[in-house]
């Protein structure tokens, strides 16, 4: 299960979704959501199926490992789509019990999972053709104006950077403790809830001292490389919009203003 989480996680390669600027790749996510957002009919969630088909084929990204990252959320798509099935007011189509399930009920159940399906494979194929360091960049762009409020655009952008680089570590090095809890007897899988929840003391234990000591280690390494924040600092990468990034922000912006509109 744990390797199963991908968020985080950077792909290299040379595609003409790794050469986009980051930030053409963030408002075209932010066009992407706004789109998924106002889906009402069948064309319109097909369109958005589409589009993030191209964009996964362009990326070459295959649709293992996009769709790998819905494992872990795959409860909580279930989830939703049983309330929205039985609980939802219209014309009954079949009936047990408490249990009614009606056609509008369908619909909105097959409407949300596809759409929570649509935003977190969008969103992962992000993470994936972006590498946290080239994300920071255009995101501390985008928020540069925030500057003038005094909002330390910097140092959130940082954390975020930090946030999705140390998301896949920690997710190795929970890996490694469970491995070594199970050599020592340790089961995480059988019993009930309140003994699954005990058996994982073990485990938190050393991930959160791990984690505290991986802090402490990185905080050094920045202060000893005279780390200051933000100010009056260079970029050995300078951001760029091409001709690409115009068309492919373009076409993202039409996309959801035509979604929107059609709604």
């Amino acid at each position: 299960m744990l390797k199963d989480i991908t968020l985080g996680q950077y792909f290299p390669g040379d595609t003409l979704a790794h050469r986009l600027d980051p930030r053409t790749k963030l408002l075209a996510v932010v066009c992407y959501i706004v789109a998924i957002f106002s889906c009402h009919t069948l064309w319109a969630y097909g369109t958005m199926a589409l589009t993030l088909a191209v964009a996964a084929r362009i990326s070459k990204v295959s649709a293992r490992a996009l769709f790998r990252g819905l494992r872990p959320v795959l409860f909580i798509i279930t989830f939703t789509a049983v309330l929205n099935l039985f609980y939802t007011p219209g014309e009954t189509l079949w009936t047990w019990w408490v249990l009614r399930v009606t056609r509008e009920g369908l619909y909105t159940a097959l409407a949300m999972v596809t759409r929570i399906t649509l935003l977190i494979t969008g969103t992962f194929l992000l993470t994936y053709t972006t590498s946290p360091i080239r994300l920071t960049d255009g995101l501390e762009s985008l928020l540069a104006p925030l500057k003038k409020l005094r909002v330390p655009v910097h140092e959130l952008a940082m954390m975020m950077s930090i946030a999705l680089r140390f998301i896949p570590t920690l997710i190795e090095e929970t890996d490694k403790i469970m491995s070594a809890q199970k050599a020592r007897g340790a089961d995480f899988e059988s019993g009930g809830l309140i003994r699954r929840a005990k058996a994982l003391i073990p485990l938190l234990v050393p991930l959160f001292i791990s984690a505290f000591r991986r802090a402490d280690e990185l905080a050094t390494a920045m202060e000893c490389r005279c780390y200051h924040g933000g100010e009056g600092r260079t970029k050995l990468h300078v951001l760029h919009f091409a001709a690409r990034d115009y068309a492919v922000l373009a076409f993202y912006i039409v996309l959801a203003a035509a979604i929107v509109a059609l709604g």
